[in-house]
């Protein structure tokens, strides 16, 4: 269809889940709150989709400390309860509608929201990164080493999905680049055309 219409395909991080980590994590909470209804859903989870993801939109998140509503529309969601059988926080919310400052406040406080809302996003982010980097170990090779390739970086098959192997090979050693770069050859002497990283690499223990 694509080749018919002659329409040219780019697969972008926002677009393509498989290179957007934040998608992959997103979509991981989503599916387990899933996997709960469906126990008493019997399968049919189409069914609770929606109430799952207003579940996640109105939920704190703990890298922004607000809910994606919130940063998206500028003020909390009511739930259903609190429209039919008016609160005390719908009632305080419609007085301070009444009054036009009020609401232009509001608007206005909404980008000071959302900055505070990404910088505390970033300083997760770097903990987190901290916290990884001192539990990373070197990795390093020699010539002549048998080592293992991450299997997702090649031509994986995607027939296999999630069951596919993590790790293929073994590949020998036939160049040392530097400290971590590596160029390596199939046990038949064949080169690869690319140069390799250690973190993509691992030992092989015949």
């Amino acid at each position: 269809m694509m080749s018919k219409f002659q329409i040219k395909q780019h697969f972008a991080s926002v677009e393509h889940p498989q290179s957007n980590g934040q998608a992959e994590a997103a979509n991981k909470i989503i599916v387990n709150g899933l996997k709960k209804q469906m126990e008493k859903a019997q399968g049919d989870w189409v069914e609770h989709l929606y109430s799952v993801l207003w579940a996640y939109r109105t939920t704190v998140q703990t890298s922004t400390g607000e809910t994606p509503f919130r940063i998206t529309y500028g003020c909390e969601a009511m739930i259903p309860v609190e429209i039919g059988e008016p609160s005390l926080r719908k009632l305080q919310t419609l007085q301070e509608r009444v009054n036009n400052e009020a609401i232009a406040a509001e608007l206005d406080l909404i980008d000071e929201v959302r900055t505070t809302a990404h910088l505390r996003d970033v300083a997760t982010k770097r903990l987190i990164v901290a916290r990884y980097n001192r539990k990373v170990k070197h990795r390093s090779f020699e010539k002549d080493d048998l080592v293992l390739r991450r299997a997702d970086i090649g031509n994986k098959n995607s027939r296999e999905g999630k069951l596919a192997a993590n790790w293929e090979g073994p590949y020998r050693i036939r160049e040392k680049l530097g400290s971590s770069a590596y160029v390596l050859e199939t046990l038949n002497g064949e080169a690869l055309k690319r140069t390799w990283n250690a973190d993509k690499l691992r030992a092989y223990y015949s």
